[in-house]
């Protein structure tokens, strides 16, 4: 019941398709009006976990091609990293000249993640390396949170190590730098092994700038029987991890995280995805919506506007104002972006059907 050990071979174990995206209504229902205008950009991608889109350019970090790219006027990537196990995330400084990307190693047979971390990428050739695995084996953040069940009675207990489901147990050591943002004074990364925020200056220095708060559930009976538990687990809290996939700073400092819920995370036991914000000290840590199925990656819009990628809902969903409602039906969606009124959008290809990734930008002409 743990978290998936890897992110990107969880996403890239998706079987996805491309579709052409509809537009829908706060219910779900087609709109009529406005019509989208969705521009293919590129089909030239496989696991486009983030894009960058800024200063006349748009740059992908694609965890199926191992690369951090640029993507030209005719859709194919110039690769500017090239050889990145993992590459997904990535992040241009305030100035353009500074760009920051997540990679990691994974071990196929056992998920289990040998090397993370920011690699910064400078003017005149600088390049740092910032090891989160390292930090994370000396310092392992979560490990004050005690994740799973609080006092469990012994039918609880039994009951989950049946289903070979860890009762109780504290934050272990994993790191999965997964995606980045800049911050006026450095970067903050999103660390989905983790279960945390964390901070890089200027200089590289490394330091832990949130922990996530566990994700708990309060099992049902149907929820119970989905999962092939007794009647006792029935009314009992599991505390699920909380696992960040995606990092913003908006325009007024404060932190814009998506999570995925730890577990199984398929609609057995519902929509869990959530989004938090934080201040800019990291502090305050406040969960801003909730109800997302497979929450990958967000954008800041104007007025506000919180856009999610929903991969296992196949859908870009929209917080305003604190409401929820489906923008854009999109299958495969992994990322999303905004530049200005458009919003762009990356998703997943399929080995199966040898379908392709594909980035689009998508505009809503005025009512």
């Amino acid at each position: 019941m743990r978290k998936m050990r890897c992110v990107t071979a969880a996403l890239g174990a998706v079987v996805l398709f491309v579709a052409t995206p509809a537009m829908a209504d706060a219910h779900g229902h087609p709109s009529p009006t406005p019509t989208p205008q969705i521009r293919q950009v590129s089909a030239a991608v496989a696991a486009p976990f983030n894009l960058e889109i800024g200063r006349n350019r748009t740059l992908v970090a694609d965890g199926g091609l191992n690369l951090v790219g640029k993507v030209a006027k005719d859709g194919s990537i110039t690769p500017l990293a090239a050889n990145q196990p993992g590459a997904s995330g990535v992040a241009l400084s305030s100035n353009g000249k500074t760009m920051a990307f997540a990679t990691t190693e994974t071990e196929p047979s056992t998920f289990e993640n040998t090397a993370s971390g920011l690699n910064i990428w400078g003017p005149r050739g600088s390049r740092k390396y910032v090891d989160t695995l390292a930090y994370e084996v000396a310092n392992n953040p979560d490990q004050v949170i005690n994740y799973g069940v609080t006092n469990p009675s012994e039918c609880v207990s039994q009951a989950f190590a049946a289903a070979e489901i860890p009762v109780s147990y504290p934050g272990g050591v994993d790191s999965h730098a997964y995606s980045v943002a800049a911050q006026r004074d450095g970067w903050i990364v999103a660390d989905a092994g983790a279960n945390v925020l964390w901070h890089v200056d200027r200089k590289g220095n490394l330091s832990t700038f949130a922990v996530m708060p566990p994700e708990p559930l309060l099992f049902t009976a149907a929820q119970a029987d989905a999962l092939g538990l007794p009647a006792c687990v029935v009314g009992v809290t599991y505390n699920f991890e909380s696992v960040p996939t995606d990092v913003e700073v908006g325009s007024d400092g404060k932190i814009y995280v998506t999570t995925l819920p730890g577990g199984p995370e398929s609609p057995v036991l519902g929509a869990r995805g959530s989004v938090y914000r934080l201040n800019a000290n990291g502090k305050n840590v406040k969960k801003v919506a909730t109800g997302f199925l497979g929450a990958t990656n967000l954008a800041l819009g104007r007025g506000g506007d919180i856009y999610v990628a929903e991969l296992f809902a196949g859908k870009i969903s929209v917080v305003h104002k604190g409401k929820i409602s489906t923008f854009l039906e999109l299958p495969g969606v992994v990322a999303v972006e905004t530049s200005g009124t458009s919003v762009w959008a990356a998703t997943m290809g399929d080995e199966e059907s040898h379908s392709p990734g594909t980035i689009v930008e998508v505009t809503v002409p005025h009512k």
